[in-house]
């Protein structure tokens, strides 16, 4: 479905008003540690210009401007970099720059290519020693921003014949493993830790994180589209499948909704009820849309049709819901309304009847209007680079060309 003639230029016109609105300046003001951050930094910014310059609105020194801003200081390929710092992230940037077929960093980005091959080892040999001592993680070992699901993302997308995807996917598999802690069975991803890792009251007991940003969800992406993909290890379905039966025992289906939780603590699996009330805020992070999403591409890839056909009701149910649509207060890719519109538009692509595409009108215009606010954040993940560039998208009404989107492991 295409925008509507009479929208699409206002929507251009808010994505280019926000994009003129970052100049370079902003990076004085930036933590030079920080330049190299996809999340905040002036990677996720390039990001921005990138599509721009790909789609003929931007040009591309502007966007080179930007990647040398990214890669100004060393590149860091220590054991926490990942897709949203370090290495990972500007391969990532650097790979969106060629996704067109012409080769603007190709040979910089092999460079970066061999550290980031390294990195993804070491990450893996890490966790697997850590199975092994039969310790439970942290999220930030396996999740979409900090861990090694954000590396397979990339690698997935940009080298998916590199030997460390397959062991990514052998790991993630792995995590799929229940544990036994204190004589009870739990699964092989529960966190140790809190939800908010710095809140040590709240890390009694550690918790199963659900959402696309640093729980589950992230992983039975990346596994599905890798097996949509061809690419597949030992029992990568049985690990699918654990994943959809834990999100089954806890999904809800009342007047509220069809909805899944945040998170489950040790007092939500005594008591085998969550504690959360009702659904929460439909963001891509933690909420319908990507959990939706997420289980929609695990159903594609191992042809579940019950599960797709949930999937997709539970996101138009949730679409046009406006108590849970009410509770979007900004315009981000992470937890606001460009986060909705861009894995609503991934979602609608694979639908099975146009229910899905039918709601992005009406999420184009609520876009457009969150864009018209006072948005002060920069970067892509909470700020003004990324709710451009959902615009931009839905300007058009298609996916972007550079694959920004990858990094939500909605496509």
């Amino acid at each position: 479905m295409t925008a509507p003639t009479v929208i699409a230029p206002t929507v251009r016109q808010a994505a280019e008003t926000l994009s003129q609105s970052l100049t370079p300046s902003i990076l004085r003001v930036q933590h030079p540690g920080s330049l190299q951050s996809l999340a905040t930094g002036a990677a996720g910014i390039a990001l921005l210009h990138i599509e721009r310059a790909h789609v003929g609105l931007g040009s591309w020194q502007t966007a080179h401007t930007w990647v040398k801003a990214a890669t100004h200081n060393q590149i860091s390929a220590d054991d926490h970099a990942c897709l949203y710092f370090g290495a990972p992230a500007v391969a990532f940037v650097l790979s969106a720059a060629d996704a067109d077929g012409t080769s603007r960093y190709r040979a910089a980005n092999a460079r970066i290519d061999t550290h980031l091959t390294a990195l993804a080892h070491r990450r893996v040999d890490l966790a697997l020693e850590r199975i092994r001592d039969g310790q439970h993680p942290a999220f930030a070992e396996y999740d979409l921003l900090h861990g090694l699901t954000g590396i397979g993302a990339y690698l997935l997308r940009h080298a998916p014949g590199n030997d460390a995807l397959g062991r990514i996917l052998q790991y993630l598999v792995r995590l799929t493993e229940p544990l036994r802690t204190g004589g009870r069975s739990l699964p092989g991803w529960w966190a140790r830790h809190g939800p908010n890792v710095k809140d040590t009251h709240a890390a009694r007991g550690g918790h199963a994180n659900f959402g696309m940003a640093h729980g589950v969800a992230g992983p039975l992406a990346l596994l599905a589209q890798a097996m949509r993909a061809g690419i597949t290890v030992d029992r990568q379905a049985d690990a699918i499948g654990r994943i959809c039966a834990f999100l089954d025992a806890w999904h809800h289906n009342d007047a509220l909704g069809s909805w899944w939780p945040q998170w489950i603590t040790m007092d939500d699996l005594r008591t085998g009820r969550s504690n959360q009330p009702g659904p929460g805020r439909p963001s891509w992070c933690y909420g319908t849309p990507g959990l939706a999403r997420a289980q929609q591409l695990a159903a594609i890839a191992t042809g579940d049709d019950h599960r797709r056909h949930l999937a997709e009701a539970s996101l138009v149910a949730c679409l046009s819901d406006p108590t849970q649509l009410n509770k979007l207060v900004d315009g981000s890719l992470c937890h606001g309304w460009a986060g909705v519109y861009q894995t609503t538009l991934r979602a609608s692509r694979d639908a099975l009847n146009s229910q899905i595409s039918a709601r992005l009108p009406h999420l184009t215009k609520l876009l457009t209007r969150h864009a018209a606010r006072q948005f002060e954040p920069a970067g892509l993940l909470e700020g003004r680079a990324g709710l451009a560039l959902a615009l931009y998208t839905a300007a058009g009404a298609k996916p972007p060309i550079s694959g920004w989107d990858t990094c939500l492991m909605i496509n």
